[in-house]
């Protein structure tokens, strides 16, 4: 991908439906339903972040749209993400899970509604669920539509059945599961990648290569992969519930890792150490 603009915490990424979203976000998955969401979420907003991701799986909607409502900021500056979970594959249902999730964030509409995982039974329930994405993006229950956890091929059987180019693509993406082939494809199709566990959750920011590029910038292992995957135009959503970790993910913006310092970052890859079901194995 192009290197996104990372001018500072307030930048964007014009996305091929026309709306602008933040390159880099606050992400909820795990973060417990109640006031420890909505407080992680208010810190965020407070420290400048306006894009929250979060899904119906996550049992978290309604705190962070209470806080998006609660933060006093205009609503057409915060981007909110949410996620069709695949028990609601199909057109009718994936209808009612887009509305669903609408109500439950409380907010006048969702800014970008992604199938969650390609798992559906039968596999051309994904097909369906995709119109119906199509129909709440024509509704305004969404302004824009995309996809998560999809593979080269996934995203290639959408493409024969749809005239609606996913906007986005959220995949694990780290130095450990980087996969640049799938890179070069959605940069070749209009498509912006977007990173969930970006920083491994937790399990490999002891790396010994990571921490050297670390300590040569002054910097945290976190905040090396974030940056890190800034520069290879994806955005990132790191998750974190304390304040000081949501303040620290946002210092980003003002070092750049040298391209020795990329390649040997990218060295790293290792799909074995996939941190989800990898979406390779789903028919």
């Amino acid at each position: 991908m192009s290197p996104l603009p990372l001018d500072a915490l307030s930048s964007r990424v014009r996305l091929n439906q026309g709306t602008e979203m933040p390159v880099l976000g606050l992400g909820v998955f795990q973060s417990p339903p109640g006031s420890e969401t909505r407080q992680a979420v208010a810190w965020a907003l407070a420290e400048g972040y306006r894009l929250i991701d979060t899904a119906a799986m996550y049992g978290n909607e309604a705190d962070v749209g209470a806080a998006v409502r609660e933060s006093g900021i205009p609503r057409e500056e915060i981007f909110v993400t949410t996620k069709l979970w695949h028990t609601d594959h199909g057109f009718e249902a994936a209808q009612r899970a887009g509305r669903r999730s609408l109500e439950a964030l409380g907010i006048e509409y969702i800014d970008l509604y992604l199938i969650h995982w390609p798992r559906a039974n039968p596999p051309s329930q994904r097909l369906d669920s995709w119109r119906a994405l199509e129909r709440l993006k024509e509704d305004g229950v969404c302004r824009a539509i995309g996809v998560s956890n999809y593979a080269i091929r996934h995203l290639e059987e959408l493409a024969g059945h749809s005239h609606v180019t996913p906007a986005v693509n959220q995949v694990e993406f780290h130095p450990f599961v980087y996969d640049p082939e799938l890179l070069t494809y959605c940069s070749a199709h209009g498509i912006q990648p977007e990173a969930y566990s970006p920083l491994t959750r937790d399990r490999r920011l002891d790396d010994a290569t990571i921490a050297d590029v670390a300590r040569t910038h002054g910097r945290s292992p976190a905040q090396v992969l974030i940056r890190w995957g800034l520069q290879h135009g994806v955005v990132e959503i790191p998750k974190s519930v304390r304040q000081e970790r949501i303040r620290e993910n946002a210092r980003v913006f003002d070092f750049t890792l040298t391209a020795e310092e990329m390649t040997r970052l990218d060295s790293l890859r290792d799909r074995r150490r996939i941190t989800q079901w990898d979406p390779a194995e789903i028919p």
